[in-house]
């Protein structure tokens, strides 16, 4: 009789959770899925209700207020603080090439510092770090709301992300670059009447992006630096995540095996396909070359790359290797992303706009109607590589882009400048492997000396709280699994250099490892002298 009534006890203790359940899935449901927060700040922002007064708008006047955005199509008013964006010319007396750009002040007590945020591609839009990495709104792959991002670089500093070159994103004009110094050129212009418009003088300013922005950003400081004008160009220091510093095609091949072998309880090769990647790793001489040249201290220079016997098709192992890893991993489901761009499969949800190219968002950001918005262009180099490969083919990685590597002269230039360089790379990296970016920074001289002089070794331990998710875990039963995360990477200081490996993040660090993303940028901003 005991068990009987245990059971029906049990049975109406199951019928009211269910009941409960039922009534929250139903206000779920009547809220179309959004939480009740939300539906307030629309609310507010269809009556037009707007607390970011003038009062509170540093940089808000009569020559800045037609950059002012007032609100952002599917963006809570209450996730937007001050925040300016539009085209701004290169050359005052030439309106038809200018570069796009957001705007979005510290949100706190105001610092007289700025930092430059750009994506690489060539071609790729930095609005994708606006809106999915380093920005203070958050919208990323298979999210069906937009959040706020409490890692955002603005609660740290000013922040400024720029379309470059000119043909990306939003930028108008004609490209016409063939190397990294005609688009630093039109940078340095470009950034002079920013500041003028805005007010903008002896501003500390650090420059930062991530991949091909591994090329951008130490030829754009370097032009600063050049102008030796600390008025508007008072460059501070840089940060570069995964980026193309050195050969990084051929780096890339050296280590695609190792990779592949550290990490193939997820990437799943099948073993005759892993034995036939390692012969041509050895008889490619790849195996010999990091044997030789992944050295602490490095004896000397590393030999020119691609060796005779590399120059062979068997020998581009990384090319292989992306290729094959669809087979196994055909990536499903494809993850809708608001910016059209989740992978190098380019995917939205059917019905969905890509959030940049609707109408009302070109509106609301003072954006050029007649433009039609892709996160990754191209044709933004048009150097000729002189054997019939046409605009575009040139330069020693055949992207158009003529200029030597950066390890070869102005990055270490901007270190002995600055002496606050941070160089990051994610473990989890396929596009630029952590190893091919060490592998560089070890072909570079700087500050008197030839590449780091000890292996790096040091843990970054990452005790930032959770204040994204951590209610979360706690309603969930989870509480404390989430935080301290712990030792989440390795960091190496030599000679004005900072290297960091950062564990568990693949290309786009700030999006994700965003914890590890705001430390970096703490010790760019002299906030912290160690990650």
């Amino acid at each position: 009789m005991a068990t009987g009534l245990v059971s029906k006890m049990l049975g109406v203790l199951s019928v009211l959770l269910i009941a409960v359940s039922a009534g929250r899935l139903d206000e779920v449901a009547r809220r179309g899925g959004f939480t009740a927060q939300t539906l307030k700040d629309w609310e507010l922002r269809s009556r037009g209700l707007d607390e970011r007064t003038t009062s509170q708008r540093r940089y808000y006047n009569d020559k800045t207020k037609d950059y002012f955005v007032e609100s952002l199509p599917e963006i809570p008013q209450s996730f937007l603080t001050e925040m300016y964006s539009g085209l701004m010319p290169i050359d005052e007396n030439d309106p038809s090439r200018a570069l796009f750009f957001v705007f979005q002040p510290r949100i706190g007590d105001p610092v007289d510092e700025i930092v430059i945020w750009m994506n690489g591609g060539p071609g790729c839009s930095s609005l994708e770090g606006f809106l999915q990495e380093t920005g203070y709104i958050n919208w990323g792959w298979g999210q069906y709301a937009p959040e706020i991002n409490a890692y955002g670089w603005p609660t740290l500093s000013n922040v400024l992300w720029v379309e470059q070159p000119v043909g990306t994103g939003f930028s108008i004009g004609t490209p016409n670059a063939t190397n990294e110094e005609d688009i630093a050129s039109d940078f340095v212009k470009f950034f002079k009447n920013f500041e003028t418009l805005f007010g903008i003088e002896y501003y500390h300013i650090y420059v930062t992006g991530e991949s091909y922005a591994g090329r951008y950003v130490p030829y754009i400081a370097n032009a600063m630096l050049d102008m030796n004008d600390t008025c508007y160009y008072n460059v501070s220091g840089a940060l570069m995540y995964d980026p193309c510093i050195g050969a990084f095609d051929y780096q890339n091949d050296v280590y695609t095996l190792p990779f592949l072998e550290e990490n193939n309880n997820v990437l799943n090769y099948n073993k005759s396909y892993l034995t036939q990647m390692a012969q041509a790793d050895e008889a490619c001489g790849y195996a010999e070359y990091r044997r030789d040249w992944m050295q602490f201290p490095p004896a000397e220079h590393q030999p020119p790359h691609y060796p005779d016997n590399a120059t062979a098709a068997e020998c581009g192992l990384w090319h292989s290797a992306y290729n094959e890893a669809y087979h196994p991993n055909p990536s499903c489901p494809l993850l809708s992303d608001p910016l059209g761009f989740p992978t190098d499969l380019q995917f939205v949800s059917p019905g969905l706009p890509v959030y940049f190219n609707r109408t009302d968002v070109k509106i609301a950001m003072h954006a050029p109607m007649n433009v039609s918005w892709d996160e990754c262009n191209g044709g933004v180099f048009l150097a000729d590589d002189g054997k019939g490969g046409g605009p575009g083919s040139g330069g020693p990685e055949a992207y158009g882009d003529t200029s030597p590597d950066p390890i070869q002269g102005v990055l270490p230039r901007v270190i002995q400048s600055t002496n606050r360089v941070l160089v990051a790379n994610g473990d989890l990296d396929m596009e630029i492997l952590t190893n091919a970016t060490m592998l560089a920074i070890q072909n570079m001289t700087w500050n008197g000396q030839l590449g780091f002089q000890q292996r790096p070794n040091t843990s970054i331990v990452i005790t930032l709280p959770d204040v994204m998710y951590n209610a979360t875990f706690v309603a969930s039963g989870f509480a404390g699994y989430d935080e301290p995360q712990g030792v989440m990477g390795v960091q190496h200081y030599e000679r004005g250099l900072m290297w960091a490996e950062t564990y568990l993040s693949g290309h786009m660090e700030p999006q994700f490892q965003p914890r590890s993303a705001y430390r970096h940028l703490q010790w760019l901003l002299r906030r912290t002298e160690t990650l």
